[in-house]
Parts: C-alpha cells; structure tokens; sequence
C-alpha cells in the first residue's frame, strides 16, 4: 500500500535571509543577519509522507513551490537552531538535482517556532515507534510456532474440590412486635388477685363496722343467731312507721 502525503502543519508567514558562511563551530547567530529586510517572504508548510518529512517553502498567493528541505531527524543536521533566538533557523535545502545549499528562516512570533519544533517531535516519535513495532513483528514471526494441540492417546484431568453446600438461612419467627416468652412459661400473662381485707368499712372494738351504723359484717356472733333470735326470720322484725312516738322516720332496721 502506498503512502500518502499528509500536512501536518502550516503557517503563514516566513522570513528567509541568505546568511554569510558559518564563522566557528559553535553555530549561527542571527544578529549577523540583515533581520529588517528579509530575501524572501511566503508560507511554511510541513508534510510528511511515510517516514520522509519535508518543510517546502511556497509562495503566499499560488503557492508556487520556492524552496524545500527534507528532515530525515529532528534535531539534526537539516534544521539548526540559532545561538541568539527561538525564532530563527538555519534551513539546509535541496534542489532536484541534489544540489544543496544554507538559508535563514525566521517567524515573526515565538508561538509559531514552537508550533514548527512540537509538530516535528511528533511526527519523528511516531517514527520512532512505527519502527519498534515492525522490529517486533519480525522477532515474533521468525520464532517457530508452538503447537498446543493434543497428541494421540494424550488427555486432560482436571480437579475440582470438594463443594460444601452454603449453610441455609435460619429465619426467625416474626413475634408481631412482641418480645419472646420467658423459658418455661406458656405465654399467656396471668395476672394475681389483690389481697383479701377490707375497702370501705373501718375496724373498731374487733369488728367490720357497717359505714351506715348497722351491726358489725365481721362480728364474731356465729352467722344465723340475729336471724333466731328474731324470732326465725331471714330478716327480723320490721318496726311501723306508725308505731313509738309517730314521728316521720325512715323504717328502722
């Protein structure tokens, strides 16, 4: 499968000086430059085709192709930052024929040199990595193959412990909101009768008074002797109210 070329970056405006022959080996300075007045103004655009990157610069309005340098690493040879700025490169370019010659680039703004330096890391990291993996693909596919199949009469025993069954839930009956009897009981409350003694009447000279000034309930007298001595009857004698004085009193007892 063919590669196909890809922008992976692009910006507007670039300045490119012709720079006089390197002094030292330490490297370039742009302040030997005639930075007011620049040889050549246009775009920079970045592409990359496979594994090849290209930085062409191209004319602002047809994009006409002036001048292209082919970037096999970054940093490197093919693009050399100044001593004195962040701005400013030293561009190796190469014609048709493989003629090659130095010029000077520069941006007239810090962030697009940085977004020049971050898309070039990129892409040469990608390559980086491409590579590793194809190294790895050729490790693998030259080691002989492993077979994990069976082989006649070969078999497999496989183990399995003993399973305890899960211990069952142990619900509790629902007691209604009621707490439990106690051990031993039947459940059922009994309640005990208060004590025997008197609640109206009042003790006086040994016997229970009648609260109504009658004879005592509680008088030692065996039971049925005021009945006898009345002559037999259940309830006595029973006086006229007619009779005595003839006053307008109740009934005596």
């Amino acid at each position: 499968m063919a590669d196909y070329e890809s922008v992976i970056c692009v910006k507007s405006e670039v300045f490119v000086y012709r720079i006089p022959p390197r002094t030292s080996t330490r490297g370039y300075r742009a302040s030997d430059w005639n930075l007011a007045s620049p040889d050549w103004t246009g775009r920079l655009r970045i592409t990359a085709k496979g594994k090849e990157c290209f930085l062409k610069l191209e004319d602002k309005t047809n994009g006409e192709l002036f001048a292209q340098c082919p970037v096999d690493t970054f940093p490197g040879t093919a693009i050399e930052c100044v001593l004195d700025s962040s701005r400013y490169f030293v561009l190796k370019i190469v014609d048709i024929s493989g003629k090659h010659a130095f010029i000077g680039m520069g941006f007239g703004d810090r962030g697009d040199a940085f977004d020049m330096n971050v898309s070039l890391q990129d892409h040469f990291k990608w390559v980086h990595t491409s590579d590793k993996l194809k190294e790895e693909e050729k490790k693998l596919a030259s080691q002989p193959s492993k077979d994990y199949s069976l082989k006649q009469g070969q078999t497999i025993t496989i183990k399995l412990g003993d399973k305890k069954p899960a211990p069952s839930a142990h619900v509790k009956p629902s007691t209604g909101g009621f707490l439990p009897p106690p051990p031993g009981g039947s459940g059922i409350p009994v309640l005990t009768a208060p004590p025997a003694g008197p609640t109206v009447a009042s003790q006086q000279g040994g016997a229970l008074l009648d609260p109504f000034g009658s004879t005592a309930f509680g008088s030692t007298q065996p039971a049925g002797s005021h009945s006898q001595a009345q002559g037999g009857s259940d309830w006595g004698d029973f006086t006229s109210s007619t009779s005595g004085s003839g006053s307008n009193d109740w009934v005596k007892f």
